[in-house]
């Protein structure tokens, strides 16, 4: 039987979550303040003295459309930093800026295990974590769909003093390239696999969790073997379990043994330490 665990993201530096409540929350990116929609926030909010830079403004269909609404001036982006690796933070369309800071906990885990490793990172984004295992010590291979996502990946690589780094940006659908590279006999120490709800390919291509993800997870394992090291995988769609996921990966990669790890993802909240979920999570490892 699974026993399920909690990853919590503790705020740092240029990143906190200051409060949240009444389907909202607070945070602290650098030296701006953002207010976003968060249905998990259910309960009241430490204070009523919340006074951000912007505000996301949720649309009223389910398709989380919205818009940002500025109440300062905002840059159009601004450097952020975790440990060594800098990135750009902006307010996005998609009512994120730019990275996922409750990744962090996975990030430092990868990354003590990532030291002479060649890790995929498929639906990458920004590079955020591609860079983190970078500097780790990893060869990278970075997929995203999007152009602009790994133009600015490699933005972020050039901030952070890591062009020279071996890591290759990929404009590709994930589940192509992976089925590709298991046709070429390719093999990878880790991957990290962050994939959306929904999404378009390069060409196209039409990704829905519910149906892609086994298909790809099992193309995944074929990419490793007994000698590799790790597979993330984090999902953002509630309708999902985190026990399901878990035992998904379980069955998939039970010929490698090793272990599987499954739970919630959560960021701590500055003003009473209580903690917020983001997202499911499951794990495996081979030590």
């Amino acid at each position: 039987m699974q026993q399920l665990q909690t990853l919590v993201a503790e705020p740092w530096a240029d990143w906190a979550l200051i409060d949240c409540g009444d389907g909202r929350k607070y945070e602290r990116y650098g030296n701006m303040k953002v207010v976003r929609p968060d249905p998990q926030a259910m309960w009241a909010p430490a204070g009523g003295d919340w006074n951000p830079d912007a505000t996301f403004v949720p649309g009223s269909d389910e398709e989380g459309g919205g818009r940002w609404v500025a109440h300062r001036p905002v840059p159009r982006e601004w450097p952020l930093a975790r440990g060594a690796v800098r990135f750009n933070a902006s307010l996005t369309p998609f009512r994120h800026l730019g990275f996922f800071p409750d990744m962090a906990p996975q990030w430092d885990w990868m990354r003590e295990r990532a030291d002479d490793a060649e890790i995929l990172n498929l639906f990458g984004y920004t590079g955020v974590g591609t860079l983190l295992l970078s500097d780790a010590g990893a060869r990278m291979v970075h997929v995203d769909a999007s152009k602009k996502s790994v133009d600015g990946g490699k933005a972020n690589a050039a901030l952070s003093g890591l062009t020279e780094r071996p890591i290759r940006w990929m404009v590709d659908d994930a589940s192509k390239f992976t089925a590709r590279e298991v046709r070429r006999g390719r093999r990878y120490d880790g991957i990290l696999l962050d994939p959306p709800k929904f999404g378009r390919g390069p060409t196209g291509e039409v990704w829905r969790l519910e149906e892609n993800l086994a298909p790809l997870l099992a193309d995944c394992r074929k990419l490793l073997d007994a000698d590799s090291r790790f597979m993330v995988l984090t999902v953002y769609a509630v309708r999902m379990s985190a026990l399901a996921i878990g035992e998904l990966v379980a069955q998939a990669f039970a010929d490698l043994g090793g272990g599987v790890e499954a739970g919630e993802m959560a960021v701590r909240e500055e003003a009473r330490g209580l903690l917020l979920p983001t997202a499911i999570f499951a794990r495996w490892s081979r030590f």
